[in-house]
């Protein structure tokens, strides 16, 4: 799978910008400020709608434009693919597929894979929960796109059962501040059958779909660290082994896995690796979620909030017997956010046909030893696509065409 051509309409700083691609390595080179990672960016978002550099649409846009629109042709098993992305911020973005219009964005999901390796990527190592939970899910949507819906259709009922949450939450602390105690007390009660019965419908709905996501999960961790370990062997073979294990909210721990300091000690003391979480009392996952929602719903109807879930796991990485948060240097977290990428790609690669390779501004932040064997791990990829910002930031193993960025320009050197 390669790039064959890439068009930006109001993209970022372009408000016009068409670029031929060709396989094997072509560098984007310019000082920073110029735009060349808003080339590569681009590929990421048509790969998995999204931006690896901020979290909504509106800063996709070029200043004074109202949509931005993203063009690539793909080429794989001599087949070409003409994916265009109309991205509307406040409105529902728009797809074509070789000109056709879509139903929904996300059917093209999948048409274009990619793999992005940035500078954002050390927060895989040492940032909150929230980064390897997308890193997870960004890879699933990757290898099967359906997952995208199941995504969705989690994030809409969380949101709507947060909504719910929140109102009970709301309504126990005005009772019990307010003068009228008693009458409000009285309103309470009668309208908390209400509440329940909605939640009740709300449990269902969740523990079906987080059931789904988190089953995909652990099955995605089991592939993913032999290989995980094997690239993070090969990018720092004097340091401890690699290792990936699985904490989630169906242990004991109230709110494990979750991005605040108080969940992050709770998932300390409770956490469940894949297999316990496979086998847990010859339960399946969805009826363990439901279980573990009952056993916290006091804890929710006072917070308001959803304690137990996909959303509040985390993936743990570890090196030899410690955590890699906390006790990995710089290097190995650097080490550990790149094993997990080239993971990531050998993982497609194995699914049938190489994905894109991007590496953005990331040989600049890596020492020479780590630079050469990153290097060395890549060039044989049918295309990578990388941004420096200047020539010798990229390395001689990967030499091939060079695109000149600049003031919103993009030009070949011959």
């Amino acid at each position: 799978m390669h790039v064959a051509h890439l068009s930006l309409t109001d993209f970022r700083s372009y408000a016009s910008v068409e670029l031929g691609l060709e396989p094997g390595v072509t560098a984007f080179v310019g000082p920073n400020g110029q735009g060349k990672t808003n080339l590569v960016e681009a590929l990421g978002y048509v790969a998995t709608h999204s931006s690896h550099r901020v979290a909504s649409d509106a800063p996709l846009v070029r200043q004074g434009a109202t949509r931005a629109i993203v063009r690539c042709a793909v080429d794989r098993d001599d087949r070409r693919a003409l994916i265009e992305l109309e991205i509307n911020p406040g409105r529902a973005n728009r797809a074509r597929l070789n000109r056709s219009p879509m139903s929904r964005p996300r059917d093209v999901i999948g048409l274009l894979r990619t793999v992005l390796f940035a500078p954002e990527d050390l927060s895989l190592a040492k940032g909150d929960p929230s980064e390897r939970r997308r890193f997870l899910d960004d890879l699933l949507v990757a290898r099967t796109p359906r997952f995208a819906g199941v995504r969705a259709d989690y994030d809409r009922v969380l949101k709507q059962r947060g909504a719910l949450l929140r109102t009970a939450a709301q309504a126990r602390r005005g009772a019990r501040s307010s003068r009228r105690a008693e009458r409000d007390s009285g309103f309470a009660a009668a309208g908390a059958g209400d509440v329940l019965s909605t939640l009740e419908v709300w449990d269902a709905h969740l523990a079906r779909h987080g059931a789904e996501l988190l089953r995909a999960r652990l099955e995605l961790i089991e592939a993913l660290r032999p290989l995980v370990a094997g690239s993070y062997a090969a990018l720092a073979p004097t340091s401890a082994a690699a290792t990936l294990a699985y904490r989630s909210t169906l242990s004991t721990g109230e709110g494990a896995g979750g991005d605040g300091p108080e969940d992050e000690a709770a998932g300390e003391r409770g956490s469940f690796d894949t297999q316990t979480l496979s086998t847990d009392l010859g339960k399946t996952l969805e009826e363990r979620l439901r279980e573990r929602l009952l056993e916290v719903r006091q804890a929710e109807l006072e917070r308001g909030v959803t304690l137990v879930g996909p959303h509040r796991d985390d993936l743990i990485l570890g090196l030899g017997d410690l955590p890699a948060r906390g006790y990995a240097s710089h290097g190995e977290s650097w080490s550990f956010a790149l094993a997990l990428r080239l993971a990531a790609y050998d993982l497609l690669r194995a699914d049938g046909g190489d994905p894109v390779l991007i590496l953005d501004d990331v040989f600049a932040e890596l020492d020479s030893q780590r630079r050469r064997r990153l290097a060395e791990i890549v060039a044989p990829a049918e295309q990578v696509l990388i941004t420096a910002a200047v020539p010798d930031d990229v390395p001689g193993e990967l030499a091939g065409a060079r695109f000149d960025v600049a003031e919103g320009s993009a030009t070949r050197v011959r």
